[in-house]
């Protein structure tokens, strides 16, 4: 079987996970978390001659928002995704993101992983090498879900299936906070 065809097959056991109808919660209670603030402009910011190079803080911004696909919450309101966890070199082009699954069997970690990636690539310039993966012992299966999102050709196949596309571009879509 060659790598297209376990991406295909990675996608098509995520959508039963991910299109199962929804009728009971693996987690109906979540913990909520308050919202961090916005980012305070500085003159630097507003300065167009300046150097802006992408930073911790700008990266969380960007993902801060994507909706939970299970809750009508942020990731960052669960907690999922926090600033302390996103690492950004600008002069290497490296960005590193852990997210933390508000259960150790949450079933739709590899959908949040994917969500998160494919915010990054979609707003970042190419030459960023993005690596998304899941905290240390929060999932009972880190391993697994940390090789399929780092996978280029699993995510490449699981973005061209139009049915797990559509579900990803729903929780990258803006709601009101």
């Amino acid at each position: 079987m060659n790598s297209h065809q376990q991406a295909n097959r990675f996608t098509q056991r995520e959508l039963q996970v991910i299109m199962s109808g929804g009728t009971r919660l693996e987690n109906a209670n979540p913990l909520i978390f308050q919202r961090s603030g916005d980012r305070l402009l500085t003159a630097t910011d507003e300065d167009e001659d300046a150097a802006d190079p992408i930073d911790d803080r700008e990266i969380f911004d960007l993902i801060r928002s994507i909706n939970d696909p299970e809750h009508p919450l942020s990731l960052e309101e669960l907690n999922v995704v926090e600033q302390m966890r996103v690492n950004v070199n600008d002069e290497e082009s490296t960005v590193s993101v852990e997210f933390t699954p508000t259960i150790p069997h949450c079933s739709m970690a590899t959908l949040i992983g994917l969500s998160l990636k494919v915010k990054l690539l979609r707003s970042l310039p190419d030459r960023f090498k993005i690596d998304v993966h899941i905290t240390p012992g929060t999932h009972a299966s880190e391993d697994a879900v940390n090789k399929q999102l780092a996978d280029k050709e699993r995510v490449a196949a699981a973005l061209e299936n139009s049915q797990l596309l559509e579900v990803v571009n729903q929780c990258l879509s803006t709601r009101t906070m």
